[in-house]
């Protein structure tokens, strides 16, 4: 969960993110060295003053700084290619989880279990417990297995929303009348909190969206529980 202040992304909490916070480091990398490499040219350029004519006419320079250019494309091209890939290629989902979005609250269905389904809502202020995090807990959360691939079926009932997980890398819409699919899988336990992030009406601030992820055999036991 992201903290008061934070300026950095949330820390991993599945592949797909670690995937994503590598590419954004590299991508970030590349942009220092292009921003120092102009500004320590355009010193040189506006305390220098004498030049030379061979760097205001030549071909060998306009061939340099076209290729340049070209060459940087290609560096991020690469990593960035191989990421869309990796989020593509996903591995057989064990379980299927419905997400279906609504005015202004979230409800869940595990498909490959009868009679698991619930709404998830947002807690008031008043009825938060002692170190809930406000405006993001709710009364139920989406249990998952750990270290398991999920298939997630996301769809609206009414008007679009957005299923938002920043610490797995996760953003689909829910569209009404559409199905979207995404797989997920987390290498940790832990509860993973996210929000609608589209603009769906006047709770649309209100309506969090909060996960766990759990061991095989905790997961099971909430099965049973819940059944």
């Amino acid at each position: 969960m992201a903290e008061p202040i934070q300026l950095s992304l949330h820390d991993a909490a599945s592949p797909m993110m670690e995937e994503l916070l590598f590419f954004h480091d590299y991508s970030m990398l590349m942009m220092l060295l292009i921003g120092t490499t102009v500004i320590i040219a355009l010193l040189i350029a506006s305390t220098t003053k004498t030049y030379h004519t061979a760097l205001t006419d030549a071909n060998h320079l306009e061939f340099l700084w076209t290729l340049l250019p070209v060459m940087i494309l290609l560096f991020l091209a690469t990593p960035s290619m191989r990421t869309l890939f990796l989020l593509e290629n996903q591995e057989s989902p064990n379980t299927t989880i419905k997400a279906i979005g609504h005015q202004w609250y979230w409800s869940y269905e595990y498909s490959d279990y009868e009679n698991i389904s619930f709404d998830s809502y947002m807690i008031q202020d008043q009825d938060l417990e002692k170190g809930s995090p406000r405006l993001l807990e709710t009364d139920n959360r989406m249990v998952f297995p750990m270290q398991t691939p999920i298939r997630l079926l996301i769809s609206a009932e009414d008007v679009l929303h957005s299923w938002t997980l920043p610490a797995l890398g996760v953003k689909i819409d829910a569209v009404p009348g559409r199905l979207n699919q995404l797989i997920i899988s987390t290498m940790r336990p832990g509860i993973f909190y996210g929000q609608c992030s589209e603009i769906c009406g006047a709770n649309h601030s209100f309506m969090p969206i909060s996960t766990e992820s759990v061991p095989t055999k905790y997961f099971e036991k909430w099965l049973d529980k819940m059944a």
